[in-house]
């Protein structure tokens, strides 16, 4: 027998009739998506908006998971890093990355005639400093886990019971968050982080950040890796191979964490 949250998440999203479901490719979105597809058929729809923050291994894995499960997939391009409130990264950067994606789904909905737009947001990310969930409100955006109480833990187990390859697919956020608060975000530095993170999940890292910075006047990379995964940076051609791609982008300073990916940092 299915949890009553299972149960629950089905009859809110079946009671929606029809909705676009705004799909990053990540393990929370394509639950919702999966389940909307199920309960609704046709009527449920993944939209992806593309941007130079959205890395292109995204977008891969984002399509083959709706041409795998025969759902239909509105793909669009977003600007949000024309946006100047968005590249100057005040701290509230998120704010105006998902006003400019929820703009666009609500616009996708109201011309394909679906009553809702929904996302993945999880009871987890309540108490986060979330200013994306603001512009969420705004845009009348629903939450389906949020409203049949899911957390991370049974996402997963459900994801894994429905056969989704998302089930353990590790947290991932928009290149944009690379870049402390008040370094500015332009599309030459977030291609810079792209092709660092391209060579790092080449060489199978599946737990990583690659955070850019100044330090005296230079580039810095600073690469945030889980406990895991530390050791294949270890070896002498991996790291030269490594230096080299990160040197290629301009980096002067190439560094790596050792506290970990999700660890604790002590202020």
């Amino acid at each position: 027998m299915e949890d009553a949250r299972i149960l629950s998440l089905r009859t809110i999203i079946r009671q929606m009739e029809s909705v676009l479901v705004a799909f990053s490719g990540g393990v929370d979105s394509a639950l919702v998506l999966k389940v909307a597809h199920e309960e609704l058929g046709n009527k449920a729809v993944a939209f992806t908006a593309i941007s130079p923050t959205f890395p292109p291994e995204e977008q891969e894995q984002a399509q083959k998971f709706t041409k795998e499960w025969g759902i239909p997939h509105v793909l669009v391009d977003s600007n949000e890093l024309e946006r100047e409130d968005y590249a100057q990264n005040r701290g509230d950067r998120c704010y105006f990355c998902k006003d400019e994606l929820f703009e666009l789904a609500q616009k996708t909905a109201r011309v394909q005639g679906y009553h809702f737009v929904a996302d993945g947001t999880i009871v987890d990310d309540l108490g986060d400093h979330r200013p994306g969930l603001q512009a969420a409100d705004e845009h009348a955006i629903r939450h389906p886990l949020v409203e049949a109480r899911f957390d991370k833990k049974l996402v997963r187990s459900f994801a894994k019971t429905l056969g989704l390859p998302t089930w353990n697919k590790p947290s991932f956020a928009c290149l944009g968050s690379r870049f402390s608060v008040g370094t500015r975000v332009t599309q030459e530095r977030v291609e810079q982080v792209q092709a660092v993170e391209s060579f790092l999940r080449l060489i199978g890292v599946r737990q990583f950040r690659a955070r850019w910075h100044l330090m005296e006047d230079k580039k810095m990379l600073r690469i945030e890796l889980s406990e895991e995964d530390m050791p294949l940076l270890f070896s002498k051609g991996i790291r030269a191979s490594l230096n080299e791609v990160a040197h290629s982008q301009g980096f002067y300073w190439v560094t790596l964490d050792l506290i970990a990916y999700g660890e604790p940092r002590k202020r």
